[in-house]
This record gives structure tokens, sequence and C-alpha cells, in this order.
């Protein structure tokens, strides 16, 4: 690991010498590559460069103590020898984490896609309150949320929906979120009181840009037509609404949430694209069985993996066996305490498998 993490300082200051130099300054394209890969390897080594430090303090400690006689110099020494010790355990840790390989799609926008199912009325309810609770967190960290799709009902549920969540490793978070989740709960319309269980699944794809899917025009057929439902003077009136045909895979695209066909072929193709590139991502992982029951969360999608129980005001996520008090809270998009628990169960799922193949 160390011979690694020396090869990384090395390379990290010649991406520093790189940047500097007028030519790289002058190519934006080369420019922004190697920004990023300075801007992914500075975690390490500033964190490599603390457990440098921690070291070299551990030493000079011992040489105090092996050295010094005077009895209040030697306590400030074993002090400083026992926090750069536990220092040095916490930064072995950190950085065995951040050595973890990555995941290429971390970086990327998701598209989400929420449906209702088992339950009737209630499942497509409970489908809109998952909507909003992700449309909340989305706007809490600052990223931002485009509709592509939505089937809803007359009384505010939602057979299904998909949207565009764009945001700084948007991906590498919600990935977590993939699965069924369960709402356990007395419906308005349930006259004997009695609870009901409703589903719904969400699917968390990350965007797919040009570069990783083509598509060939051959494959596709485009219908136009007019938008259907609750829509402004210019929405019902035009053909504005778009209709992809992929004719290989058998996948239609429906997308009529914006005013001009123009925008809304661009949301359709944007989501053709990205559920292509999810398909290509499912059979990598039913190749590499193994690897992806080593995670949480980027498995198995009818795996359910949360439970949302009204009459006891909690959550449940099956994953991990965190439960939260809290349920208003959560669906009001407090959900990063979930998210930070998946993430941390990951990785150290991950620690353990590689400490076992080492």
């Amino acid at each position: 690991m160390f011979d690694k993490l020396e090869d990384l300082i090395h390379h990290y200051e010649e991406l520093m010498n790189l940047l500097s130099e007028p030519d790289v300054a002058n190519d934006a394209n080369r420019f922004k590559k190697l920004m990023k890969e300075q801007s992914d390897l500075a975690p390490i080594v500033e964190t490599y460069k603390k457990y440098k430090e921690c070291k070299q303090n551990i030493e000079d400690s011992l040489a105090i103590l092996d050295e010094e006689s005077d009895e209040e110099m030697r306590e400030l020494a074993k002090e400083e020898l026992k926090d750069s010790k536990e220092q040095v355990e916490e930064l072995e840790k950190e950085l065995k984490i951040l050595l973890l390989p990555k995941d290429p799609n971390d970086d990327k926008n998701v598209i989400v896609e929420i449906r209702a199912g088992a339950g009737g009325e209630e499942a497509a309810l409970f489908a809109a309150e998952i909507y909003r609770m992700y449309v909340h967190y989305a706007e809490n960290r600052g990223w931002k949320v485009e509709t592509l799709d939505a089937d809803e009902t007359g009384i505010g549920g939602m057979k299904s929906v998909e949207f565009m969540v764009k945001g700084s490793g948007a991906y590498s978070i919600l990935k977590y979120e993939s699965g069924v989740h369960r709402v356990q709960r007395v419906p308005e319309t349930e006259s004997q009181g009695r609870i009901q269980t409703s589903t719904c699944s969400v699917a968390v794809m990350p965007e797919a840009e040009d570069v990783d899917i083509k598509i060939d025009d051959k494959d596709i057929r485009i219908d136009v037509m007019r938008a259907s439902g609750n829509g402004g003077q210019c929405v019902n009136t035009t053909d504005s609404a778009v209709r992809l045909t992929h004719y290989p895979t058998g996948i239609v695209i429906y997308s009529q949430t914006e005013k001009s066909q123009i925008q809304n072929k661009e949301k359709a193709f944007a989501l053709l694209r990205t559920k292509l590139y999810d398909m290509e991502l499912q059979k990598k992982q039913d190749a590499e069985a193994e690897e992806r029951r080593s995670q949480i969360g980027t498995g198995d999608r009818a795996e359910k993996i949360r439970t949302y129980n009204f009459p006891q005001g909690r959550v449940t996520d099956h994953r991990i066996n965190l439960t939260l008090y809290k349920l208003d809270k959560i669906l009001n998009g407090d959900i990063q305490e979930i998210i930070d628990a998946c993430i941390a169960a990951d990785q150290a799922k991950k620690l353990s498998r590689m400490e076992t193949e080492a």
C-alpha cells in the first residue's frame, strides 16, 4: 500500500507541474482532464502527508523518551506518542478507504425512475411521496432536479415518474437508493383501520453521455404528438410531445414535460441513452456476481431495501439493520444518515474482501 502511495505522491507532483505549464493551460480539454485527476488525488495525498507527519512524531517522541531524563518532558513525549499512535491508526483506515477502486460512474448525474408496485392507488400515493423525498433531498444539497416524465393519478399519486438529478457526485450517493421501498400504514380509504402494505421500486441510473452509448438512427423510430394531461396553453395545442421506440430492445420513451418539441426530444434521447447504458451495467454486474454481492445497494433491484412504518413512525433499512424513528423528517428529505450508513457498510465490506484476497 505504501509503495502505491509514494507513487501517487510523485504523480501528483508531476500533475501540479503540468498544470502550471502554459501549453497545458491553453488546451482546455487537457487542462480539464488533468484538473479532474489532480482533484481526485488531492484527498489521498493530503491524508498520506498527515500520516507521515504522525509517523515522524512517533519517532521523535520515542527518541525523547530514550534520551530525556526530565520527567515533565517525558510526560509530554508520552502524551504526544499516544495521540500520534491513535491518529496513525485512524489515518491508515482512511487511506485504505481512499484507495478502494472508485466506481467510474460516481461523478455522474443520475436519472431516477420510481414505479408504483403492489397496493393500487395507495402504492401510487407512496411513489409520489418517495419522489418528493428525493426532490427535497436534492434541493437541500443544492442539486438541480428536472422531471423527464410522470404518469400521475387523479388524487395526487404517481404510477411512475422519471427525473434527472444534476449535481457533483450524485450517483455516488443516490445509487444506494435502488431497490424496493415498502410502506405500512392505514390508507385514508380504509374504514376498518387495517394496516396495508404497499410498495414502489426505485432505479437509480448514471446519466449516459454520447461517448458512453452510440445510438444508430436506423434503430430508432421517432413519433411526435400532442401532449396529454395538465399543461400550459402551448403544451396541449401543438405537437410537442415526443415518443422514441428503440427497435433492438423494445424500449419506448415518452417525453412531454417541455413546450418545445426539440427540448422533449433531447430529454427523450438522454433517457434512452441512460437506459441502454444501465442495461450494459446490469449485464456487467451479472457477470461479476460475487463483486455485486459484496456491495450495498448496487445489486438486485427486486431486493426489498427499506420499510416506512407509519403506525410506529419508523424507517428501517434492511440491508444494514438500521432503524430510525423520524419518519416525517425522512420523508421530507432527511435521508443523509441512512445514506452515510450504507456508504460505511459498503466500504467495510469492500475492505474486508480486499484484505481477504491480499
